[in-house]
């Protein structure tokens, strides 16, 4: 196949879909530059053009994973519901997760070790955390939920998601159990030990 003539979205996308994958799925050790590009079928100068460098690379990867991941959770239009949304919020979180599941570990391990994130990066990660708290607040405003911190009702909820999430990605569930129905029961039975009786 010829190389790509020019080190566009398109590419700067390829390569860091595969980046993901490649730590995902082989650690650390296999993320060199010429490996990356040659499995995207580029040259080592086009990562450097678009990206600088390793460090960059990695910074970027982290940045893409939470934008997507963020995108789809801000996709979700407000209901008037907001216990509802947050149960959507749960499902959109599982299927952002098995549509990227390259990006899953990035996100949400140590899977590169001394790797610190930029401050703006660091930023819209967290930023992806506020639609579960924003709902919580609404929730807990309208007297749906009891009246607890926000932060510490979304963490509860968002421990679950990614529990099960994870457990989901890394092959550990137990033999023949269907993640599906169980996940968003377990999401119900959560919201539902918040709520004001």
């Amino acid at each position: 196949m010829p190389r790509p003539k020019t080190h566009d979205d398109a590419l700067r996308v390829r390569l860091l879909d595969r980046a993901g994958e490649l730590l995902s799925t082989e650690g650390p050790g296999a993320l060199s530059l010429r490996r990356l590009a040659a499995d995207v079928n580029t040259s080592t100068t086009a990562v450097y053009s678009l990206f600088g460098g390793k460090p960059a690379l990695l910074d970027a990867l982290y940045e893409e994973a939470f934008r997507r991941f963020g995108d789809r959770l801000a996709a979700l239009p407000a209901t008037d519901d907001p216990v509802e949304d947050i149960i959507r919020l749960g499902l959109v979180y599982r299927a952002s997760a098995l549509a990227d599941p390259q990006f899953y570990l990035v996100m949400f391990s140590k899977v590169i070790p001394n790797f610190t994130p930029s401050a703006e990066t660091d930023a819209a990660a967290a930023d992806t955390f506020l639609p579960l708290v924003e709902n919580v607040g609404r929730a807990v405003g309208c007297g749906m939920f009891v009246a607890a911190p926000h932060d510490q009702i979304a963490l509860a909820l968002w421990g679950v998601v990614h529990g099960l999430v994870s457990l989901e990605l890394n092959g550990n569930l137990p033999p023949g159990v269907e993640i599906a129905p169980a996940y968003e029961r377990a999401i119900r039975a959560c919201a539902d030990g918040w709520r004001r009786r």
